[in-house]
Parts: structure tokens; C-alpha cells; sequence
């Protein structure tokens, strides 16, 4: 927990170095201190680095409170590098839930002082409500499949919206049946358990105003289907991607920020059963394009190419970002650093890059040139859903079929959104709530625009 400081004693004081000199670090009597070196311009991300190392070094010596002195930031970066300080002491302080009989509890506070030159308490308020939302996100995405049916996930959601103030509509599998999302069938129903399609509405903006469409990938859990995944540990996270949107859209509703925005998680289970998809099958999509399956456990797209066709089709969203565990092939290529983007729209793509410099989450554009269409080609269908090459791509290339010409935007977070040599040092090891804070960024930058 991050509070401004009231004149309460503290343990330990912390101190940022941003000259680059030594500093002195004194182990004597209360309050503690502890000296924080940076270069002399460092970056926001620099100082959410550095705040969360800060609070892991004194929460390891079981120091439960801090005094801040956030000045030096606030006078290098601003608001941004208060908020950035938030973030890192928050994020590092986030510890995974547990079903043990005795839980394990260790709060912590930080305080803040010097943070004068910014309205500390609106920064703190805004930072805080997206972290308590981003560590949301990470909750969800930690658990397991048999504590997070899509019927689950969808009351939990309902439940959040209803508090919030936000609309929500949840889609049994007879009224997405009744869609022809044929696709998102295909694997929604090869589970016992039924699919749940999720759909949020902030609308803080203009009336009428079209959304701009957040699509989240809702794979409660993935056995890969008959194309069997040989190791399912970790297959309870492949929902990152909807626990993002909807924390994103929380977090947008909670600090009530003007803009229209609609977050859509297609909530399914790929199992195995009688009523299973095949390799080989065709199926039928809502936009009425076919799709020839290459392999089962390329899942994610099938329920993804349905959403994106009822965010522009049903929401009228004037833009989407889709965000999912996609691919293995993603984290080969990137490892735990940066997520994959594909866009079919440079000057939305710039958007993401803006968004992503305030939250230092990273993405890298994987290329589109019309030489890769062929990786998605069928001889029986309109498109195909695996490819022997480039998965990460092909994936990308597939879900672009389906958003058309809407500007859209295609996060694959299959290597950064979960964490287990904790890349950074606010990522926890398990689930990351890699992408929230970005899409929560861009879509508050929209407030911005004409």
C-alpha cells in the first residue's frame, strides 16, 4: 500500500541518488536508511525498477513501513515519475492468493514526501486504482481452472460491473449460438462446462460516441484438444488476455475517465469430448467466412475471430485491440521481454507506442508483408487456423482477416504474461497483468484527441 505521508514514524527511509554519486548507506539507529542510486536522467521506468527493488530489499529484512522522499523524481519526470514510483513499490508488493489453510499475511506501506510539484493525492488516487486492477488481472490468471469455469468468471465480472456502475451483458451459448459465432462454438462446446461471452461497457464519453474495442482471449483452460498439448501445467492462465480487458475497463470506469470503451472476453474451455472439434474439420465464423482446422490447440483465434466480428458488428467499435496467451511461437521469438503486435493501422500502432513509453511494458511489431498471407491459405475453406512456420505471425495474419478495415491492433502476450524468473522486478512469479496499464494508457488517450 502507497499513502502520502501523515508524519506517522516509519522503519526505514528510503532515498533516490540521481546524480550518479555514491551515497551512504546507514544501519543505525530507527529509522533505517537505505539509498537508492540511479543515473543521472533516468527514465519512468528506471524509477518503477527502482521503487520495487526498494520495497523487496526492505520487506525481505521484514520492514513493514517506509518514508519516500519522491521529490528527486518528481522534479526529473513529474507526474510521470510519481506515478511510476507508485507502480513499482505496488506492483512488487503483490502476492499471489492461495487456497492454504493458513494464509500468509505481511502488509507493507510506503509513504511518500516531497511530492509537492504535482498534486500527489490525484496521482496516487489514479496509480493506485489501476494497480489494485492490473494485480486483479494477475489473480484471475493464477486461478485454477476448476475455481474459474467461464460461467465463474462471467458472475464475477457481472458482479464488479454492477458496483462500478459499468454495462454488462453476458451471452449465454444460446444467444451466441443464435449469433452464428460457429467458431467460438467449436471449442466453447467441447467443454461440459458452457461458454460465456463477456461484454463490458464504460461509457464515460459522448453519447453515441463509437467504442474503441478491447477483445480479450477467455481459455479458462486449454487441453489443446485432440491435437493434445504434452505439458497443461500452467494452461489455467491462457484467459490472461480477457482478465486484462476487463481490468482495464474497471480501472477506466473506477477513475471515471471520459471515453467509450468496450472490453469483450470470450469465455470457453478447449477440452476433449465427444462433441470436440477435429483436424481437418470446416467450420462457419459470424462474419461468414469458413475455416478449415489445422490443429485444435490454435483455439485461441477461432473464439477471438468471433469476438472481433461482434465488436464491429454488434458494439460498432470504431477500433479494436485483441490481447491473448496466443502463441508459443511469440515467446521463442521475444522470450519474457516483449509482447508480439501486429496492426493493419501505423498511426494506431503509434498509439500503442505512446501508451506503452508511459507504463514501460514492451512490444514488438512482427511484420505483415503479403508473402505470409500464404501461411493462412486453405484449398477448402476461406482461411486456416495453423501453420507449419511463422505461428506467431499466421496467428496475427488470421485474426486481421476478421477485423477487416477497422484499425486493429493484435497483442500476443503468450511470453510476457506470465512470469517465472520474474523478469522485472514488479512482475511476480505467475501471471503478470501484462497489458492492462498499456490499453488503460491508450485508451485515456483518446480523451486527448479531437
Amino acid at each position: 500500500m502507497v499513502q502520502l505521508w501523515n508524519g506517522e514514524a516509519v522503519q526505514w527511509r528510503l532515498t533516490l541518488c540521481l546524480d550518479g554519486k555514491a551515497g551512504t548507506l546507514e544501519m543505525g539507529e530507527q529509522p533505517r536508511q537505505l539509498m537508492v542510486r540511479l543515473g543521472g536522467k533516468p527514465t519512468a521506468e528506471d524509477l518503477r525498477r527502482a521503487a520495487a527493488k526498494a520495497v523487496k530489499q526492505v520487506a525481505s529484512l521484514s520492514g513493514a513501513t517506509a518514508l519516500l522522499d519522491a521529490a528527486p523524481a518528481v522534479e526529473t519526470l513529474g507526474a510521470e515519475g510519481l506515478a511510476a514510483l507508485i507502480q513499482g513499490a505496488e506492483l512488487a508488493s503483490y502476492h499471489q492468493k492461495t487456497w492454504k489453510e493458513k494464509q500468509e499475511d505481511k502488509p507493507f506501506t510506503l509513504y511518500l514526501e516531497g511530492t509537492g510539484a504535482v498534486d500527489g493525492g490525484a496521482v496516487l488516487t489514479e496509480t493506485t486504482v489501476l494497480d489494485r486492477w492490473i494485480c486483479f488481472a494477475r489473480d484471475l490468471a493464477n486461478r485454477p481452472g476448476n475455481k474459474l469455469t467461464p460461467d465463474m468468471l462471467a458472475r464475477e465480472a457481472a458482479e464488479i460491473a454492477e458496483k462500478l456502475g459499468v454495462e454488462c451483458q453476458i451471452l449465454d451459448e444460446n444467444e451466441t449460438r443464435a449469433l452464428g459465432m460457429e467458431a467460438y462454438h467449436a471449442v466453447g462446446d467441447s467443454s461440459a462446462n458452457p461458454p460465456r461471452l463477456i461484454v463490458l461497457r464504460h461509457k464515460g464519453g459522448q453519447p453515441g460516441q463509437a467504442p474503441l474495442a478491447l477483445v480479450g482471449k477467455g481459455v479458462c483452460f486449454d487441453s489443446g484438444g485432440y491435437s493434445l498439448k504434452s505439458n497443461m501445467r500452467g494452461m489455467k492462465g491462457d484467459m490472461a488476455g480477457a482478465a486484462s480487458v476487463c481490468a482495464a475497463l474497471f480501472a477506466l470506469a473506477e477513475n471515471k475517465v471520459p471515453v467509450n470503451v468496450t472490453a469483450i472476453a470470450p469465455c470457453v474451455e478447449n477440452r476433449i469430448s465427444p462433441s470436440s472439434f477435429l483436424p481437418d474439420d470446416v467450420i462457419g465464423s459470424m462474419s461468414g467466412k469458413t475455416i478449415e482446422i489445422g490443429s485444435t490447440d490454435a483455439e485461441g483465434r477461432l473464439i477471438l475471430a468471433d469476438a472481433i466480428t461482434y465488436a464491429i458488428d454488434k458494439e460498432n467499435a470504431c477500433k479494436v485491440v485483441d490481447i491473448a496467451t496466443l502463441t508459443g511461437a511469440i515467446g521463442r521469438m521475444l522470450g519474457s521481454v516483449a509482447a508480439g503486435v501486429m496492426s493493419n493501422n501505423d498511426g494506431f500502432f503509434a498509439d500503442l507506442q505512446s501508451a506503452a513509453a508511459l507504463t514501460g511494458e514492451k512490444f514488438w511489431r512482427m511484420p505483415d508483408y503479403p508473402e505470409y498471407q500464404q501461411l493462412i491459405e486453405s484449398p477448402v475453406a476461406d482461411v486456416y487456423n495453423s501453420s507449419d512456420g511463422c505461428g506467431a505471425i499466421a496467428a496475427g495474419l488470421f485474426l486481421g482477416t476478421f477485423a477487416g478495415e477497422t484499425p486493429w491492433i493484435h497483442l500476443d502476450i503468450a511470453g510476457t504474461g506470465h512470469s517465472d524468473k520474474m523478469s522485472q522486478p514488479y512482475h511476480p512469479k505467475g501471471a503478470t497483468g501484462m497489458g492492462t496499464a498499456t490499453m488503460y494508457q491508450l485508451c485515456k488517450a483518446l480523451t486527448e484527441k479531437p
